[in-house]
């Protein structure tokens, strides 16, 4: 496996994107379609929170 493909993996894993070191093992492989929407609303939670601020 290619080294920028491992580094994007392990960043992906320290960021919270992923969440289970086994994926490293599979950066090859194709996704189902429910795992990248998975990852996708993962993301989205990240960065628009759905609590309300009190400010």
């Amino acid at each position: 496996m290619e080294t920028w493909k491992r580094s994007v993996g392990e960043a992906a894993l320290r960021c919270g994107l992923i969440d289970d070191a086994e994926w490293l093992n599979k950066l090859d492989e194709p996704m189902p379609v429910w795992a990248v929407l998975k990852l996708l609303l993962e993301l989205k939670e990240q960065l628009e929170p759905t609590y309300q601020s009190y400010d």
